[in-house]
């Protein structure tokens, strides 16, 4: 996920102009296509765009099987459902021959806490619909292509695709410690996809080198220590994942959630590249989102207004859950409003959201009469959440 200046300025990957010798007419045919197709995809504001080869992510494949049989996927689904498929563009469309990828920014400025009620934090990238703009200009690409007579499937956000890859070997970026795509002088502020096409485009030759070198500020500014070698990240410890994952929160990272309701940019945000680029704009429309309004909201409600992100089983009560560990982290025990909050969820009928309440009050001095209700077997929290330390 990724930074540069908005807009439809090439921030790399694109590869500069070529003298080519002497070409076949359907070779002069397939660069013209090339071009056109990669014009037209800066034109609808991707910052960068390149082509891969059709040809199975072998490496990647095995990473995620390794990284699996590690438990380091921490039972994430996604990509690891299935590498095989995840891993090999062609099984998208049977026949392709290329990878059109491109990269959207979000560039954002962080946004500031409000003054009186607590606020939570989202991600950068989840500010606002960025997935959607993103396939609206693959779409302007794959359109493109199907006018002049070939096939095109547009894939981001999606777990039959490994899309950080797929930009690798387009030429967009490195990998940056944090296992991140990071575009040369750009930072990694973007989202990522790609069109698969029959179209015989030509790859892009070169692929970014390392431009991390000796840094290694993301991995020293990760809050709960997941990112565990370069490039290497324990999805158990990762705050972005485990405020995505099913159960209890675990309480050993309660903590170090701090205000945050969905994501986390911290090793985004210690990156010299994105630290230069990330304040160019405004936050993003759900920046902060106020923790007692969310949590006296229905599910309807809640899920009419952050569906697009990812919510397990796409069940509110894991917004809940999580709004409720940042209100023991942020919240003030004397703020009747407050209180009152955490009186009603100490005594609801959802065992998980009560036990969480227990934590929250007892965090905050308030020491509920209730008891935690013990986790359910299969759930993730443990016997102990909600007592006093």
């Amino acid at each position: 996920m990724s930074p540069v200046a908005a807009g439809g300025r090439s921030c790399g990957g694109v590869p500069a102009a070529e003298v080519p010798r002497e070409a076949s007419p359907v070779e002069s045919s397939g660069e013209a296509l090339r071009r056109e197709v990669l014009e037209t995809g800066r034109g609808a504001g991707l910052a960068a765009v390149g082509v891969a080869a059709v040809e199975p992510f072998e490496g990647t494949r095995r990473t995620l099987h390794e990284r699996k049989q590690q438990g380091r996927h921490g039972g994430m689904d996604f990509t690891y459902r299935n590498p095989a498929r995840s891993t090999d563009p062609a099984r998208i469309l049977p026949g392709a021959s290329a990878l059109v990828v491109g990269a959207l920014s979000y560039a954002r400025a962080a946004a500031q806490p409000r003054g009186g009620r607590p606020t939570a934090r989202v991600a950068r990238y989840a500010t606002d619909d960025l997935y959607g703009e993103l396939r609206r200009a693959l779409g302007e690409m794959a359109a493109l292509l199907v006018e002049r007579g070939h096939r095109a499937v547009i894939v981001a956000d999606d777990n039959a695709l490994v899309d950080r890859e797929a930009a690798y070997r387009a030429g967009l970026g490195h990998y940056g410690k944090n296992s991140n795509l990071l575009l040369p002088g750009a930072g990694s502020w973007f989202v990522l996809g790609s069109v698969v096409t029959d179209a015989p485009l030509r790859a892009t030759a070169a692929r970014v080198p390392d431009g991390c070198g000796a840094c290694r500020r993301c991995i020293d500014g990760c809050p709960t220590a997941a990112i565990v070698a370069p490039g290497v990240v324990d999805a158990r410890r990762c705050l972005a994942w485990l405020v995505q994952a099913t159960g209890d929160f675990p309480e050993e990272f309660r903590g170090a959630l701090g205000d945050r309701l969905y994501g986390c940019d911290d090793c985004q945000e210690v990156c010299p590249p994105n630290r230069r680029l990330g304040e160019e704009a405004e936050p993003g429309v759900d920046a902060r989102v106020d923790v007692l309004d969310l949590l006296a909201a229905g599910d309807e409600e809640l899920m009419s207004r952050y569906g697009r992100w990812y919510v397990p089983a796409r069940d509110a009560r894991y917004l809940r859950r999580n709004a409720l560990v940042v209100l023991g982290n942020i919240g003030h025990g004397s703020d009747p409003a407050v209180v009152r909050t955490l009186e009603r969820y100490v005594r609801h009928d959802d065992d998980m959201l009560a036990r969480h309440a227990v934590w929250a009050a007892r965090r905050l001095g308030i020491h509920p009469e209730v008891e935690a209700p013990a986790a359910a077997a299969g759930e993730a929290g443990n016997s102990e959440i909600g007592r006093s330390p």
